[in-house]
């Protein structure tokens, strides 16, 4: 079984709590800009804390973009936390409109401000909140997920104030949040590439059995 991930440092993530949670479940962890190293990595962690413009403008004139292009053709397991998942789909209407890296369709778009009843909705979004696992993972049909034994009473640790919106949901969408009566794309996944709303780097132990679902089901 191969542990050795990459964690693509591009100026906009908690990259030394990302790989120490890794290294706790195993990995063999390198952190890198390298666009070389990138795109040769066994897996490949893309985290994110922050703006999506700012994080695809430091994508863009380091170089790293062509890097991740280059891996995911080659469908090696990738994995974006928070706005690393944001990043993963084509638009972001946060600040404006920003291309994302285009690898799930769909676009971010801003939590609504109120909820389903009109009452005021906090945001960001900051707290432990349990996921609703769609059908196709809890029938065992996608037999890489990183929600193996995840059970409804896990709670994993959000902060975001913007949320996905898939082009096909039913296909990539593989659990949600419910916040406010949305129910917010938490998993999302196409082939090898899954992103995580959520923080698993945070989430105390169900987190680190997300991370160990992704190191050991993903080869």
């Amino acid at each position: 079984m191969n542990k050795n991930v990459v964690i693509v440092d591009y100026g906009m993530g908690n990259i030394f709590s990302i790989k120490s949670a890794f290294e706790f479940c195993g990995a063999v962890v390198k952190i890198s800009s390298d666009p070389d190293v990138i795109s040769h990595a066994n897996k490949l962690i893309l985290p994110g804390v922050g703006s999506f413009p700012n994080a695809m403008e430091e994508i863009e004139k380091t170089g790293i973009q062509d890097a991740l292009n280059f891996f995911v053709s080659k469908d090696k397991p990738l994995l974006g936390i928070c706005l690393g998942m944001q990043i993963l789909l084509d638009q972001s209407y946060e600040f404006g409109i920003t291309s994302g890296l285009g690898f799930i369709p769909g676009k971010i778009i801003e939590i609504p401000r109120v909820d389903k009843i009109g009452t005021p909705l906090k945001l960001p979004h900051i707290g432990w909140t349990s996921l609703v696992v769609g059908s196709k993972v809890s029938s065992g049909a996608d037999d890489n997920s990183i929600l193996d034994s995840i059970k409804p009473e896990d709670n994993f640790y959000f902060v975001h104030s913007y949320m996905a919106e898939l082009e096909n949901p039913i296909e990539n969408c593989v659990a949600t949040a419910e916040y406010g009566g949305y129910q917010i794309p938490a998993v999302i996944k196409k082939n090898n590439i899954t992103g995580c709303q959520f923080h698993p780097e945070k989430s105390s132990l169900v987190g680190l059995k997300i991370i160990r679902n992704f190191l050991e089901k993903n080869e």
